[in-house]
């Protein structure tokens, strides 16, 4: 097997990435891991609800770890609690979401297998959900984070007006 040499690094990322009221700070880009993995902080201010859309990968898990406060995640139409000490691996296609439902905020380690998407897909889509000042993101607008990122293979699922169903769910 061959060795391969990495910089090492603790927490290569120390940007907050605003996307609205929700904060990403990546503590492990691909960059730093040849690749294999990716690990963020996602934190969810209290009865927040999702502005960006549902969305799937095709070539990839997310796992998500609970650390603090409770996110309820909606993957292919089932909602499941995410709570401190609980972890939930998103299977590759499954399309998924998550709202804070609860009145804290909470806190979820998000790790990404390979490491597909990096910092600069979160300030990009950024950007956009930022734009629309508390309304939905532009769906057109949207595509462009989405279509950078098309050589890692991701894919998004625009919700419009329930979790689940093929037709309130939009390929971009």
């Amino acid at each position: 097997m061959n060795k391969q040499t990495v910089d090492l690094h603790i927490n290569p990322s120390q940007e907050t990435i605003r996307l609205g009221p929700l904060a990403v700070r990546f503590l492990l880009s691909g960059d730093y891991s040849t690749g294999s993995i990716a690990a963020f902080e996602l934190i969810v201010p209290g009865a927040q609800r999702l502005a960006a859309p549902a969305h799937s990968h095709d070539h990839y898990e997310e796992t998500i770890s609970g650390v603090d406060g409770v996110l309820t995640w909606t993957v292919d139409g089932k909602q499941i609690d995410v709570g401190p000490a609980q972890a939930l691996c998103i299977p590759r296609g499954a399309v998924h979401g998550f709202d804070n439902n609860g009145s804290p905020d909470a806190k979820a380690l998000c790790v990404i297998t390979p490491a597909a998407i990096g910092p600069q897909y979160f300030r990009e889509s950024a950007e956009v959900i930022n734009a629309a000042s508390g309304g939905p993101p532009d769906r057109a607008k949207m595509a462009r984070p989405c279509a950078a990122t098309a050589s890692r293979r991701l894919r998004l699922r625009l919700r419009r007006r329930a979790w689940g169903t093929p037709e309130h769910n939009q390929r971009i």
